[in-house]
C-alpha cells in the first residue's frame, strides 16, 4: 500500500481568544509568547520537522500581526546587520517563510473546527493533510506530528494524537472508541465529542495533531452541526471508522501543554522556562525561593 507524503498543514487560528482578554484585544492569541517565541512558532517549527512544505492559516477579521509575523522585516534585518548583531539575524530565520510557503483563507463565522478545516478545501486539494492547533503545544524529544508522520507512513487512513485523560476531564475532549489497541497505535471504531465521564467509551482523548485523508472534507461537505451547534471536526473523522482505511489514534511520547487556558499557559512557561539551559538553573533557584517564601508565610 503506497502512502503518499504528508506535505500541507491546516493551522485553524480565527478563534477570538477571548478567555485571555484583554491581551487579545489587540493582539491574536497565537502571537502569545511563550518565553521568547510565539505560540504559532512552535507550530511551525514542529510541522517543518515533521517534513510539512506548505502551510495553510485559516484566519478572521484582526489577525493581520499573525500574517505579519512570518514577513521579512527590511528595518530590523539592516539595523541588526549594521549592528553586527548576526545572531539575532539568525534567530529571525525560523520566522521567514519562503513566497508562497504560506497561505491564508478567512473563515468569516465562527462555526467550529471542522468548518475552519472545510474551509481551507480548494488549497488543500486531493491528497492527504495534516492539521495544528497551535494552542496545544507539545514538548517532546522527537516533534508530536514527527512521530504521526511516521506511523501513518505504516497504516495510512487517518490518525489523531491521543493521550490518556482523568474522568473529570473527559467531557472537555473528543474521547476514542478502541477497536483495536496494539500500544502505541489504536484501531479506533467510533468517536465521541465531548461526551459525560459516564458515557466515555474509553479515557483516550483526542488533542490538537491530525493527519486526514481528503474523505474528511468530504464528509463535512455535508456541513452537520454537532456538539454546542458547531461543524465538528470529530464528526467528520468518525464517518472514516468505517471505511476500509480507518481511522488510528497515536498515543505520542511527549508533554502536551493547553495553552488555550491561562493555567495550561502558565504552566507551559514554567516547563519551558525551566528547560532552557542559559537560564533554567536560576529560575529554577528563583521558584524554589518563591516557594519557600510562601510556605513561610503560611
Amino acid at each position: 500500500m503506497k502512502i503518499n507524503k504528508i506535505t500541507k498543514a491546516v493551522f485553524p487560528v480565527a478563534g477570538l481568544g477571548t478567555r485571555f482578554l484583554p491581551a487579545t484585544k489587540s493582539i491574536p492569541k497565537e502571537i502569545m509568547t511563550l518565553v521568547d517565541r510565539p505560540l504559532i512558532q512552535y507550530a511551525i517549527d514542529e510541522a517543518r520537522a515533521a517534513g510539512i512544505k506548505e502551510f495553510i492559516f485559516v484566519t478572521s477579521r484582526g489577525k493581520s500581526a499573525l500574517e505579519d509575523y512570518f514577513d521579512h522585516a527590511p528595518e530590523l534585518e539592516s539595523t541588526l546587520r549594521r549592528s553586527g548583531k548576526e545572531d539575532l539575524l539568525e534567530i529571525l530565520k525560523d520566522t521567514n517563510m519562503d513566497s508562497g510557503a504560506i497561505a491564508y483563507v478567512r473563515q468569516n463565522r465562527p462555526m467550529g473546527l471542522g468548518h475552519a478545516v472545510w474551509c481551507a478545501r480548494r488549497l488543500i486539494g486531493n491528497e492527504p493533510f495534516a492539521v495544528v492547533l497551535p494552542d496545544d503545544v507539545i514538548a517532546a524529544e522527537r516533534p508530536c506530528l514527527q512521530q504521526m508522520v511516521e506511523a501513518h507512513a505504516e497504516t495510512g487512513g487517518c490518525m489523531v494524537a491521543a493521550m490518556e485523560v482523568p474522568p473529570s476531564r473527559i467531557s472537555s475532549y473528543g474521547v476514542l472508541d478502541i477497536g483495536e489497541d496494539n500500544g502505541s497505535i489504536v484501531r479506533v471504531k467510533g468517536m465521541v465529542e465531548k461526551p459525560k465521564a459516564a458515557d466515555a467509551p474509553s479515557n483516550l482523548a483526542v488533542i490538537g495533531r491530525y493527519i486526514l485523508t481528503p474523505k474528511v472534507l468530504t464528509n463535512l461537505n455535508r456541513m452537520k452541526q454537532g456538539a454546542n451547534g458547531e461543524i465538528q471536526l470529530t464528526d467528520a473523522i468518525a464517518e472514516e471508522t468505517r471505511s476500509k482505511a480507518g481511522v488510528f489514534g497515536l498515543r505520542f511520547r511527549g508533554q502536551r501543554y493547553d495553552c488555550g487556558s491561562k493555567i495550561g499557559f502558565l504552566q507551559a512557561t514554567v516547563a519551558f522556562g525551566l528547560s532552557r539551559p542559559e537560564f533554567g538553573a536560576e529560575f529554577g533557584e528563583f521558584l524554589h525561593d518563591l516557594m519557600a517564601m510562601q510556605k513561610a508565610a503560611q
